[in-house]
């Protein structure tokens, strides 16, 4: 007899947090672009504030998915960009945009 299966604990609680969160595949979509400074995020995205931005710059970093660098310069200038394991986490969000676009496609 098999045992009930159950989603993975992290993974799952990791994208439901990301698919969650309104701005993050739009901010991988800015990151993908060439825009990885806060500023020029918010510049760029109509409704897109700094507030909600770093909340989920945050939530990425925490995750591991995306990474923040600090340079030592006057004015202070922070860049973002995708982790090693951020890439594959992404590569498994195009599967799962994909899996949608076949199941749209099958429904008309």
């Amino acid at each position: 007899m098999l045992a009930r299966k159950c989603p993975p604990k992290s993974s799952a609680r990791m994208v439901e947090t990301i698919y969650g969160c309104k701005w993050s595949l739009t901010v991988y979509q800015l990151l993908a672009g060439g825009i990885n400074r806060p500023g020029e995020m918010v510049r760029s995205v109509e409704g897109l504030t700094t507030k909600v931005l770093n909340e989920c710059l945050r939530r990425n970093i925490e995750f591991g998915i995306l990474e923040r660098i600090s340079y030592a310069e006057i004015p202070p200038r922070v860049e973002y960009k995708v982790t090693e394991f951020g890439q594959k986490f992404l590569r498994i969000l195009d599967d799962l945009e994909k899996l949608q676009e076949e199941i749209d496609a099958s429904e008309a």
